[in-house]
C-alpha cells in the first residue's frame, strides 16, 4: 500500500510541531517538514520555494504565519492553494481563527482551490500563555493586557493537533468546518490566576487600555508589524464575538475538551514558568 505524503507547514510551530509528532506514529504516512531550515525549505515571503516542497505531495496542514489577518494573507493563500491543487495535493486542511474576517475569506479561499478541504477554527491558544508571547511577562510576575473583562474559551494546542490529524487522516472529515473551544469561558486574568496557582507563583494581572498597551509594546521595542497584529486580535476579535464555547472537539475526538487547569497544573510541572536566576 503507498504511503499518503503529507506536508506539515509551520512544522516547527505550536500546532504543527504536535501534528508532526501525532504522525510520526502512524506507519502509513510519510510526512515532509514545511519550514525554512529544512533541506527542501519552505518560506511562505519566498514563493520560490513552494513548487519543489510540494511535488508528491497527498496532502497539506495550512498554517499561515504570523496570522490569516495580516494584508497579504489572501493572495499568499490563494497563489499556494492553487498551485497545490496544480501538483496533485487531494486534500487541504487549514488552521483558521474564529471570529476574523479575513481568516474566513481565507476559508473561502481553500474551499474554492481544493479538492477536499477541512476548516479548522480556533480560539486562543492556551500555549500562549508558555510558548509565546505571554511568557516573558509570566515570569516577570507581572502580566499587563487590555480587554480584561473579555471571555475567551482558551483551546489546548494538544486538542487542536489531535483534530487536525484526525481531520488530514479521515475523509469523513471533508467539507467540514469546526470551531474548537476550551471547556469554559475565562477571562485573561483568571487565566493568569490559574497559572499563578499552579505554580506557586505571585503573578499580578494589570488591566490597561489598548492605548497604553500599544505605548508599552512600542517602549519594549516590539516590531510594528507584531503591534498591528496584537492590536487588530484585542480591538476586533476579543470584543465578545468568541465568548462561546462549542462541542467540536468532543464531536470528532470522542472525548471532552482539556480545560485549562488541567494545562495549567500540566505545564508548570515542566518548570517553564520557574525563572530563571
Amino acid at each position: 500500500m503507498n504511503k499518503k505524503k503529507i506536508l506539515v507547514l509551520g512544522s516547527n510551530g505550536k500546532t504543527g510541531r504536535r501534528v508532526v509528532e501525532r504522525l510520526q506514529n502512524n506507519s502509513d504516512v510519510e510526512i515532509r517538514l514545511g519550514s525554512r531550515n529544512e533541506k527542501i525549505p519552505f518560506d511562505w515571503e519566498k514563493p520560490e520555494t513552494w513548487n519543489a516542497v510540494l511535488q508528491n505531495i497527498d496532502l497539506v496542514y495550512i498554517t499561515f504565519q504570523p496570522d490569516l489577518a495580516i494584508p497579504s494573507a489572501g493572495e499568499a493563500v490563494e497563489n499556494f492553494t492553487k498551485l497545490a491543487t496544480k501538483n496533485g495535493v487531494q486534500k487541504m486542511v487549514l488552521l483558521s481563527g474564529r471570529g476574523e474576517k479575513e481568516a474566513q475569506i481565507c476559508e473561502e479561499i481553500v474551499k474554492t482551490n481544493a479538492h477536499n478541504w477541512t476548516i479548522v477554527r480556533a480560539s486562543w491558544f492556551n500555549q500562549n500563555f508558555s510558548e509565546s508571547f505571554f511568557l516573558e511577562p509570566i515570569l516577570y510576575g507581572i502580566v499587563a493586557l487590555p480587554r480584561a473583562e473579555a471571555l475567551e474559551p482558551f483551546t489546548d494546542a494538544d486538542d487542536i493537533a489531535d483534530v487536525v490529524t484526525t481531520a488530514l487522516l479521515n475523509d469523513s472529515h471533508n467539507g467540514k468546518t469546526y470551531e474548537l473551544t476550551g471547556p469554559r469561558l475565562l477571562t485573561f486574568k483568571q487565566a493568569v490566576n490559574e497559572i499563578a496557582e499552579a505554580s506557586g507563583r505571585n503573578i499580578t494581572f494589570q488591566s490597561l487600555s489598548l492605548e497604553e498597551y500599544t505605548q508599552m509594546l512600542r517602549e519594549y521595542q516590539v516590531p510594528e508589524d507584531h503591534i498591528w497584529l496584537v492590536n487588530y486580535l484585542f480591538e476586533h476579535v476579543l470584543d465578545g464575538r468568541n465568548s462561546n464555547i462549542t462541542q467540536d472537539i468532543e464531536n470528532v475526538l470522542g472525548r471532552k475538551a482539556k480545560d485549562f487547569s488541567l494545562y495549567a497544573k500540566e505545564t508548570a510541572k515542566t518548570g517553564i514558568w520557574n525563572p530563571k536566576n
